[in-house]
């Protein structure tokens, strides 16, 4: 009978050789990182979320009563609100203007490559800075639109971008589809790349027209890229935080709280850390939703695998 530690290295041996043994090895790193920074705050917050904790108290275990006084609170439905109308209509910009962009840096152009990295700029941008740029062309007095239209003759004053409520939804909505767009565009032009002009060809032999071939061959076989690259942009989107923060703290009278911001206001200048905490959880169940769509967008694979 061979000794123990021979016995073990041997089994250490394979482990490490196998495919499947490297593999875990190199996974631990980042499972660790999860683990640490993803894992364990989720943790607490969930926590949090069922006790009264303050800042500078632990807190008591109060079961569902946070959750039973958000539903009585307007401003935390005002907040639902906003984010889900944030969202939505951001994304749907960004995808519309997305991938336009695409479609376009798609074509024999000149100086192509120089266009692209153009329009990568707004998103290597450090967002405070964005937004302390959107925060000068929307001021109410220097705005340079509104000094634009009343040269023009358009206006008679300026315009008020971020403190009417609704200017100011569609004027964060502004800023947050600028910053979005080259994600967008750049993810689909990929996706565009692995498309065989082949196939284009062969339609357009075929009698196709540019919008049967867009629709018939680019679109179907471009839909799991646009799952993967509109999941993370809703993501992205839905917990969007310093963009708002920096603009307009969630003002006018709450019209552009979102739930990301009403919770941080709750949970640290409030310092009410269990009811911000319930508010952030509160988002779990739609970035939860945002996801089942990428996995269901990801089944056309199989349809275009030739699979049922």
């Amino acid at each position: 009978m061979p000794p123990v530690p021979e016995r073990n290295a041997s089994v250490w041996r394979r482990f490490v050789e196998s495919r499947n043994g490297l593999g875990f090895l190199f996974m631990l790193p980042a499972a660790a990182f999860l683990l640490c920074f993803l894992t364990y705050p989720l943790g607490l917050g969930v926590w949090l979320g069922f006790t009264d904790a303050r800042i500078g108290r632990p807190g008591e275990w109060i079961g569902l009563e946070n959750y039973l006084w958000l539903m009585d609170d307007p401003v935390f439905w005002l907040s639902v609100f906003n984010t889900l109308f944030y969202t939505t209509v951001a994304s749907v910009l960004k995808f519309g203007l997305g991938l336009w962009l695409a479609l376009l840096l798609n074509r024999h152009l000149p100086f192509k490559n120089l266009f692209r990295a153009i329009i990568l700029l707004p998103w290597v941008v450090p967002t405070v800075l964005s937004a302390l740029a959107f925060w000068w062309i929307f001021d109410s007095q220097f705005s340079i639109i509104s000094w634009v239209l009343m040269k023009w003759g358009i206006i008679s004053q300026p315009i008020n971008f971020l403190g009417d409520p609704w200017n100011a939804r569609w004027s964060v909505i502004a800023a947050n589809v600028w910053r979005g767009i080259p994600f967008v565009a750049i993810s689909l032009l990929a996706g565009l790349q692995t498309i065989p002009q082949s196939l284009n060809e062969a339609a357009a032999i075929d009698g196709a027209t540019p919008w049967q071939r867009f629709t018939k061959v680019t679109l179907p076989l471009l839909t799991p890229i646009i799952a993967v690259v509109m999941t993370f942009s809703v993501l992205f989107t839905f917990t969007d935080f310093q963009l708002i923060y920096v603009l307009t703290r969630g003002g006018p009278v709450n019209a552009t709280h979102l739930m990301a911001t009403l919770s941080f206001q709750r949970a640290i200048p409030g310092g009410q850390l269990g009811e911000g905490a319930a508010i952030a959880v509160a988002m779990i169940p739609f970035l939860l939703a945002a996801i089942l769509f990428s996995f269901f967008g990801l089944q056309r694979r199989k349809w275009q695998q030739g699979a049922d």
